[in-house]
């Protein structure tokens, strides 16, 4: 028998001579192109970095447009208003995901209806959806969740079929396909996030990505204190137009003189050229994680008590913001999920988390404890408490069999990927040390 190490036995990977790579990636680019924008003196408001990265990343993901923002919240609340969705709508979500895809639906005054997911790959259940649509709604949000994609097939068709927006929450799926076509390409508007874990990084930061010219001049405005897309600006100044009310008919705004109501929502010319840098890096470390990922799923499959997530077919490039698999407590000799993870970190001295909460049962996801700013009307109030929507896979994956690395495990060997299979080999074969 060996000692688990989480009882102060020896690990199988001491990370004090043998580290995991490290998150985030840098060089001397890095430090070359944030002093250029410190000595240009131009380091926000439409700046030539973030011009640039825009420009990339629409290429990049397949789009016409791409626009970066503060974060990957403000994000989805911006395509949101975009979308014309406010008061009265409803948008469908899953229940695992982080909060602030259903918290952007409450901040623009819809009501968020969580519905369950998938139980091999986590994501929203095209079903679910089919069954939470009623004629208040308006869009759905999938979530590429972790390492695996949302079904955008059959959620595109039900989208079409009842004439709704698609946003497509992309935080966990930078470069990812889905027959060929890149996450954020799919839906009406993608929506990136590059806060610190992301795949891409400025340690915050977002992007929005479309094709449609409308929606695109839209966000533009949202995320630029209401003021319209720039065009080629004069040689002279020319004397502004008079401003008139909006034509509600027309969309936010009716003609060049109008602006809508809207906040300072733009990154700055440092997190643009960070970007940059970490775009040109994305592919190289996609590939690696995908090859990782791949070699480490066959190995999950020759080990007793978990089960690898499903992979489809119409995937064509994985991107994995976490490498996640399911565990079986009935096939691994009956340690809940809590202990077996405990004692899977101690082994290889990193995290080992679950998912994240259901968000009918989420710490971060209470809108109630803001009644000065979301309690509109009693049946608003009662709508958006998170607590009557039923998510029982939901609930079944964050309590029972949810593992989650952190893509920088990926971004290593083979060698590797074997310690992390020896790992939980060693806690099936000392289970009773943690009963």
């Amino acid at each position: 028998m060996s000692r688990l190490a989480v009882k102060g036995g020896k690990p199988v990977r001491d990370v004090r001579t043998n580290p995991w790579p490290k998150w985030p990636v840098w060089d001397k680019s890095e430090e070359h192109t944030l002093l250029e924008v410190l000595r240009s003196g131009v380091w926000s408001y439409n700046g030539p970095r973030e011009s640039e990265f825009n420009k990339a990343f629409a290429e990049f993901i397949g789009t016409k447009y791409a626009l970066s923002v503060a974060n990957g919240t403000v994000s989805l609340q911006l395509a949101l208003e975009a979308c014309g969705i406010g008061w009265g709508d409803e948008v469908i979500v899953p229940g695992l995901t982080w909060q602030a895809t259903a918290a952007s639906v409450v901040d623009v005054n819809a009501v968020p209806i969580l519905v369950d997911v998938c139980e091999d790959t986590w994501c929203i259940d095209p079903a679910k959806i089919e069954e939470a649509i009623t004629p208040r709604t308006k869009a759905i949000i999938p979530v590429h969740l972790y390492g695996s994609f949302a079904d955008m097939d059959a959620i595109t068709r039900i989208a079409r079929k009842h004439n709704l927006r698609v946003i497509e929450d992309c935080a966990h799926k930078h470069g990812g396909e889905w027959n060929g076509r890149k996450a954020g390409s799919i839906g009406d508007i993608g929506s990136f996030s590059f806060q610190l874990s992301k795949l891409m990084t400025a340690g915050e930061g977002g992007a929005l990505t479309t094709s449609d010219s409308g929606l695109y001049e839209k966000l533009d405005a949202l995320r630029n204190c209401g003021r319209r897309p720039e065009k080629e600006k004069p040689a002279e100044p020319t004397p502004p137009k008079r401003l008139r009310r909006p034509d509600k008919a027309a969309g936010i705004y009716s003609d060049e003189g109008n602006f809508i109501q809207s906040g300072n929502y733009r990154i700055t010319d440092f997190q643009a050229a960070l970007l940059i840098e970490a775009l040109k890096r994305l592919p190289q470390q996609n590939g690696l994680r995908q090859e990782n990922a791949r070699y480490f799923n066959s190995l999950l499959s020759g080990l007793p008590g978990v089960l690898p997530m499903q992979r489809d077919n119409r995937e064509t490039m994985a991107a994995y913001y976490n490498f996640s698999f399911r565990y079986k407590q009935d096939d691994f000799k009956a340690p809940p999920a809590t202990e077996f993870r405990k004692a899977l970190s101690a082994e290889l001295g990193c995290p080992v988390e679950a998912s994240y909460e259901p968000l009918n049962a989420c710490a971060l996801y209470t809108p109630h404890t803001k009644p000065w700013r979301h309690k509109l009307t009693d049946k608003y109030w009662q709508e958006i408490n998170p607590a009557r929507f039923e998510l029982p896979v939901c609930h079944r994956i964050y309590r029972e069999e949810s593992v989650c690395f952190h893509h920088c495990v990926l971004m290593g060997t083979k060698a590797d990927m074997d310690l992390i299979a020896e790992a939980i080999q060693k806690v099936y074969e000392n289970t009773e040390q943690i009963l």
